[in-house]
C-alpha cells in the first residue's frame, strides 16, 4: 500500500518493499549479516541456513522424502547425499528404534 503503483506484486514470501524479489546479496548484507552480529551468532552465508534446516529435520526423525519436498530436490539421492550427515544421536534413535520394535 506505502509502494503504490510501484507494487508489482508477485506472490512472494519475501519481497522488496515495490513486491520484487529480494536480491540475494542484500539478503546477506542488510539484513543477515546484522542480525548474526546483534546475536553474537557466527557469521554464516544465507544458503547455510538450509543446510542447517535440512539436518536438523533429518536428525529429528523427519521423512526424507517430506525434507526432499520441502527443499525442492528432484531426486532424493541429492538429499540424502548432501544433508544426512551422520551425527551422535542418530545412532541413538537407530538404537532405540530397534530395541522398541523387538521389545
Amino acid at each position: 500500500m506505502k509502494a503504490g503503483s510501484l507494487y508489482q506484486g508477485g506472490g512472494f514470501v519475501f519481497a522488496s518493499e515495490i513486491g520484487t524479489p529480494l536480491e540475494p546479496s542484500n539478503i546477506d548484507r542488510r539484513s543477515l549479516k546484522l542480525l548474526l552480529k546483534k546475536a553474537g551468532l557466527p557469521d554464516i552465508r544465507f544458503h547455510d541456513l538450509r543446510h542447517t534446516c535440512a539436518t536438523i529435520l533429518l536428525s529429528q526423525g523427519v521423512s526424507p522424502k517430506f525434507v526432499q519436498e520441502l527443499l525442492g530436490h528432484a531426486d532424493i539421492k541429492l538429499t540424502l547425499g548432501t544433508y544426512s550427515h551422520f551425527l551422535p544421536s542418530m545412532g541413538d534413535q537407530t538404537a532405540n528404534a530397534m530395541e522398541s520394535a523387538l521389545g
